[in-house]
């Protein structure tokens, strides 16, 4: 997973775990089987095991293709023959659309944001740049000053897999990127190995995932949003407003770093009020 797919520590971890709960299982239902000998009604009480356990849907989804992942390799192996997971099939989910902001309320969000704290343009920086390029999460924490461009209006980031892409990046998120790099970074003691990454926590080292969730927690609790927002929330509203504004779906998808446009469509989802304006300015029957 680490060489041959370039998983990251996190996805590598989460595929371990699936195994975990399935050798935790054959231990104590079937001691006497060992993994090359498992069969598909096996596999069914597993399922049913996973499920007793009040596992949710989407964590059963999960572990169910981790375990099928976990048998495809054992016939790249040659360590079997028969996939016994070739009929497995996991809970039939229903798409969830995430929480979007809209315009206004991103705007009370960054305003929330104290710029006379020691971390306040850093915090604005990194909500600005959520919204401003689609990043995820693990993109922004990783983002190189290196791969940041401001002069052409680009960032580069390393997406799933160790892919890179090329993102544009607004105005306001390099002009607060560029006013921390300026001024509160400059005051940090740098940690080596850490001279190259865009934001730093005050020990002069690069931001935990938890970090950043808790700069935004911090800021939508001062606005009085009642919105389940994450970093993630950010990503979404960035695709919705760009398809709301009539961007090209493919175009979206290059930005957000997509395999497929299918996923893609999860993130960019039209309000009911954007497509009933549609239909009355272009439908042939609406238009006099």
């Amino acid at each position: 997973m680490l060489l041959e797919r370039s998983l990251s520590e996190n996805s590598i971890q989460a595929y371990l775990s699936d195994v975990e709960k399935l050798e935790t299982f054959f231990s104590q239902k079937y001691p006497d089987t060992s993994p090359d000998k498992v069969d598909f009604k096996q596999l069914r009480d597993f399922i049913l095991w996973i499920n007793q356990l009040g596992i949710g849907e989407r964590s059963q989804a999960r572990i169910i293709s981790g375990i099928k992942a976990f048998y495809r390799y054992f016939i790249l192996e040659d360590i079997i023959t028969d996939d016994p997971t070739e009929l497995l099939e996991g809970p039939k989910l229903n798409r969830k659309i995430p929480d979007v902001l809209s315009y206004s309320e991103l705007e009370e969000i960054f305003l929330s944001i104290d710029l006379s704290h020691p971390q306040g343009h850093r915090n604005r920086a990194i909500l600005e740049t959520l919204y401003a390029s689609g990043l995820r999460v693990s993109e922004l924490i990783h983002l190189k000053i290196s791969n940041f461009f401001p002069d052409i209006g680009f960032v580069k980031v390393i997406g799933k897999s160790n892919k890179e892409r090329i993102v544009p990046i607004g105005g306001e998120a390099i002009k607060f990127i560029q006013i921390y790099l300026e001024t509160g970074r400059k005051h940090i003691s740098i940690s080596k190995g850490f001279e190259n990454y865009v934001f730093l926590n005050r020990r002069g080292k690069s931001l935990s995932r938890v970090m950043v969730f808790y700069i935004i927690k911090e800021a939508v609790e001062k606005t009085g949003i009642k919105k389940n927002i994450s970093p993630h929330t950010f990503r979404h509203s960035f695709a919705t407003h760009l398809v709301e504004g009539g961007a090209d779906l493919r175009a979206v998808q290059e930005m957000l770093g997509h395999e497929s446009i299918t996923t893609t469509e999860i993130y960019t989802h039209l309000d009911t009020q954007f497509l009933k304006d549609t239909i009355l300015n272009y439908h042939p029957r609406n238009i006099n």
